[in-house]
C-alpha cells in the first residue's frame, strides 16, 4: 500500500469516530443500505464541489436533501471512511459472485470519494497518486523525448518549409467542416453512429439525444445524461472541428459512447435491479476510466479498418461543402498523433506539480499534440479543471480495447456486457 493511501485510511479511521455520519440503517447493514448512503455522500459532495456530480438519475428528494444540509468536507471524510469500514465489515466469502462485484464496486468508489475529499481539504498528490487514487490506475509518465521519434514520423509525411505544426495545420484545413454546415455535419455522424451500434446493441425503446453547439468550455463535447435514456450531447464550436473528429464525437459522446453507457447502466441496474447506486455518476471516480476508455474505444469499434474514412470522404466532406482531400493520408497522419496523446500526461505532471510555468506548457501541449497555441491552452483550461483525468482517455482506450480483445472475437457482444456491468479499472488487466 502506497505511503499516501496508508495516510489516507489513518486519517479516516480517525474521522469515521470524530464526524457524525449517517448511520446505517436498521438492522443488520446491507449493500443496498450502504448504496443508498453512498449516493447521499455522493451528492453532498457535488454540493462542495460543482461538476462532481455528472449525472443524477435517482429520487428527486434524495437531491433536495443534499442540497439543503450537506455536510462539511471533515464530516463527508468521515461519512466516506465510514462506508469504507461498512464495506469491510461485510465477508464477500457470503457473496454470490456478482454481489462480490457490488462490494467491489462500491468500496471503489467510497475510496475514490475519500480521495477527493481529501484534496479538497488541501491535500496535494503527485499526478500519479491522484490518478491511482480516483480512477484505479497509476500512468506510466515518459520523458517528452520518447515521443520525439514519432513527431520525426509525422514531419516526414508533411515534407516542406516552416514548422511541422503549421504544415499539419495547413495540411488538415481541407477537413474543417464550415461553421454554417457544422450542426447537419454532426447529426450526419450521430445518426451513422447510432446506426451502426444498434445493429449489434440492444437499446431502450425510448432512448434520446438532443445537439447543441455551444462555446467558452474546456471540452470539445460533452454528454450530460438527463435519465430516462435521454442524453444531451453539446459539441464545443470555438475551434475549427474536423470532419473526422465529427465520427469521433458523434461515437464518444453518444454511440457506442457515454449515451449507451448510461442508459444501459441506468436500464441494468437502476431498473432492473433497484441498485441505487448507479444512479449517480461521480465525475471523479474509477466509473470515469471505463466511461472514457469505452467510448474512446467505441469509434473503432463502430469503424473498423477504413470505414471512417470512406463515410468522412462520400458522406460528410459532400455535405460539408469540402472539396475532395487526401483522407487515407489525414488517416495515418492521426494515427501516428495517437501515439503522441499520453505526452500529456507527463507535462500535466510537471506542470501541476509546479516545475513548468504556464506558458511553457502551452508551448509544450502545442508542441506534443500538434494544435495551435490557442488550442493548447484551451486544453491547458482542462488540466486545471480535471487534472488527472486526462489519464481517462487514452490509456482508459488501450485498456478496454485490449481487455474486450481477449474476451474473444466477439467485440461487440464484449462491448455490451462491458458496458452494462460495474467492472472496475483493475478488472481490465490480465488474470
Amino acid at each position: 500500500m502506497r505511503g499516501w493511501m496508508i495516510g489516507l485510511v489513518a486519517g479516516l479511521t480517525a474521522l469515521v469516530s470524530a464526524c457524525a455520519t449517517r448511520p446505517p440503517a436498521a438492522g443488520a447493514d446491507t449493500l443496498d443500505a450502504i448504496a443508498r448512503d453512498y449516493v447521499a455522500l455522493t451528492l453532498e459532495i457535488g454540493e462542495r464541489e460543482p461538476g462532481y456530480v455528472d449525472a443524477y438519475y435517482g429520487p428527486a428528494e434524495w437531491q433536495a436533501a443534499a442540497k439543503a444540509a450537506p455536510r462539511t468536507v471533515p464530516e463527508l471524510m468521515g461519512g466516506a471512511g465510514s462506508l469504507i469500514a461498512r464495506l469491510g465489515s461485510i465477508d464477500p466469502g457470503g457473496l454470490s459472485p456478482e454481489l462480490k462485484q457490488r462490494r467491489a464496486y462500491l468500496l471503489a468508489h467510497a475510496s475514490a470519494a475519500a480521495a477527493r475529499l481529501t484534496m479538497l481539504s488541501g491535500e496535494k498528490m503527485s499526478f500519479a497518486d491522484e490518478a491511482e487514487a480516483l480512477f484505479g490506475v497509476r500512468p506510466e509518465l515518459k520523458p517528452l523525448s520518447d515521443y520525439d521519434a514519432v513527431l520525426a514520423r509525422i514531419d516526414a509525411l508533411v515534407p516542406g518549409p516552416g514548422a511541422l505544426l503549421d504544415r499539419v495545420t495547413a495540411f488538415r484545413q481541407a477537413f474543417v467542416i464550415p461553421k454554417d454546415r457544422l450542426e447537419p455535419v454532426m447529426h450526419a455522424a450521430i445518426a451513422e453512429c447510432r446506426a451502426r451500434t444498434m445493429r449489434h446493441i440492444a437499446l431502450p425503446a425510448n432512448e434520446s439525444f438532443t445537439l447543441a453547439l455551444v462555446g467558452d468550455k474546456p471540452w470539445s463535447g460533452y454528454n450530460y445524461f438527463q435519465g430516462g435514456a435521454a442524453s444531451k450531447i453539446e459539441i464545443n464550436a470555438d475551434f475549427p472541428i474536423y470532419t473526422e473528429r465529427a465520427i469521433d464525437l458523434g461515437c464518444h459522446e453518444g454511440y457506442p459512447g457515454h449515451h449507451v453507457y448510461n442508459a444501459l447502466l441506468e436500464q441494468t441496474f437502476v431498473r432492473e435491479k433497484g441498485w441505487v447506486e448507479m444512479s449517480v455518476y461521480p465525475l471523479f471516480s474509477p466509473m470515469s476510466l471505463i466511461a472514457e476508455g469505452s467510448a474512446n474505444y467505441g469509434i473503432d469499434l463502430a469503424f473498423p479498418g477504413d470505414e471512417a474514412q470512406a463515410f468522412e470522404r462520400d458522406v460528410l466532406m459532400p455535405m460539408a461543402g469540402l472539396a475532395p482531400a487526401d483522407v487515407a493520408k489525414k488517416a495515418e497522419i492521426l494515427g501516428l498523433m495517437r501515439q503522441l496523446a499520453r505526452a500529456e500526461y507527463t507535462i500535466a505532471d510537471d506542470y501541476l506539480a509546479g516545475r513548468v510555468g504556464r506558458e511553457e506548457t502551452i508551448a509544450r501541449l502545442s508542441k506534443y499534440s500538434l494544435t495551435p497555441m490557442d488550442k493548447a491552452a484551451q486544453r491547458l483550461r482542462f488540466i486545471d479543471a480535471y487534472r488527472s483525468y486526462v489519464i481517462n482517455y487514452g490509456l482508459g482506450r488501450d485498456m478496454v480495447q485490449a481487455w474486450v480483445e481477449r474476451q474473444g472475437p466477439d467485440h461487440w457482444a464484449t462491448m455490451q456486457r462491458l458496458l452494462a456491468s460495474q467492472t472496475l479499472p483493475v478488472d481490465l488487466g490480465p488474470r
